[in-house]
């Protein structure tokens, strides 16, 4: 039975009485005019009558009550038969009929398929101000910018997907943010992806989005899936500007806008290449950690590892650990020879403090890295 079923039309429900039946109708509709050998499947957590308004028009009910978009789908995904599988919201903002042009996309070789609600009509007052000019645009851009992704409405519930496409993403977030991580992975698996106008209404019942919580949720998501963004980048500008501020005034006082310079900023200047440095570890953490159990490729990072072994880094970071030692004995010494009176080796002091931090940092570093580098089958 399930050879026979094309197409499984998933529909994450939560207290929609209101509009389900209307969808659930107009898909049945679709199906039969246009010969889909299809199933309808309701994924539910209502408090409603939802589940019975499913059952009544024939549709398959998962009834889990787990709260969270992606929960919806995720449930639903485990009793999917059909080979191809077409997602939408049950609150009547999507235009079924559209079902027939997403799966001839497919067909023509594209593993996924997501409606654009911006280039297609949408509905008056169907989109909140907020949403529409600003959280939307502002977290699809994002979404290019960290993943290259050639999506214009990351957000659009309206998708569909080969079901073997799916299998290779194993999408795992519970909420909202699960709409990002699909298009994430979709994208770094290199799936062919294909973005289509869609219609857009307003929708019928209460709105279930949080406008902050849930677009933080998904920055939250896209920033820890790009650490190029999160840690690089803020690692390497840090980094840089305490070495080079640190070496200028290291070398003798400097006079900015009239205001002279002597050892004091040193300490900013180490600071700032200390969580630069720390950044930058993070960065590589997060890199092998995507390598090596996420199974993703990353040929710069897997080069790196190869060439910085642990004994290679282990031996530069006990030289630096030692060097500091050395600086601070020989403080030590001048101030006994002093007879332990004032000293002006404030700026050798604190370069031997970056240096043992930063040589300690990375030695701890080289082995964590070693330990994320073991390969799981």
């Amino acid at each position: 039975m399930s050879e026979s079923v094309e197409l499984s039309i998933i529909l994450p429900c939560r207290n929609e009485e209101k509009a389900l039946p209307g969808c659930l109708k107009e898909i049945k509709q679709v199906l039969r005019n246009n010969h889909i050998k299809g199933e309808i499947i309701v994924s539910d957590s209502s408090q409603d009558s939802s589940p019975k308004i499913a059952l009544q028009n024939k549709a398959i009910l998962v009834k889990h009550d787990k709260e969270g978009y992606g929960n919806a789908y995720l449930e639903a995904f485990k009793y999917a038969k059909g080979k191809y599988i077409f997602m939408a919201d049950a609150d009547g903002s999507y235009d079924f009929s559209e079902i027939p042009r997403f799966l001839s996309l497919l067909k023509e070789g594209n593993d996924f398929v997501i409606g654009n609600r911006f280039s297609g009509g949408m509905e008056k007052e169907s989109m909140p101000w907020h949403h529409k000019h600003i959280g939307n645009p502002l977290l699809s851009f994002i979404l290019r910018l960290f993943f290259k992704a050639k999506i214009k409405d990351a957000h659009s519930g309206m998708r569909a997907i080969k079901k073997e496409a799916l299998d290779k993403l194993n999408l795992r977030t519970t909420g909202m943010e699960f709409a990002s991580e699909m298009i994430i992975k979709a994208t770094s698996s290199r799936l062919k992806i294909k973005e289509t106008a869609i219609s857009y209404h307003k929708r019928k019942g209460k709105s279930k989005l949080k406008s902050f919580s849930d677009g933080w949720r998904h920055l939250r998501f896209m920033l820890l899936y790009a650490p190029k963004f999160l840690f690089f980048i803020p690692g390497i500008f840090l980094f840089f500007l305490g070495l080079l501020s640190f070496v200028l005034i290291y070398l003798g006082a400097i006079t900015i806008l009239g205001i002279t310079l002597f050892y004091h900023p040193l300490f900013l200047s180490s600071a700032l290449m200390i969580i630069g440095y720390q950044l930058l570890i993070f960065s590589l953490f997060a890199q092998s950690y995507a390598l090596n159990h996420l199974k993703e490729e990353r040929p710069l990072v897997e080069k790196i590892c190869k060439k910085i072994t642990l004994e290679k880094a282990s031996l530069l970071s006990l030289s630096m650990i030692v060097l500091g030692i050395i600086i601070y004995f020989s403080i030590f010494m001048k101030w006994i020879k002093t007879g332990f009176g004032e000293l002006q080796e404030a700026k050798n002091a604190i370069l031997a403090l970056t240096l043992i931090i930063i040589g300690t940092q990375t030695l701890s570093s080289a082995f964590m890295l070693s330990i994320l580098s073991i390969k799981e089958r």
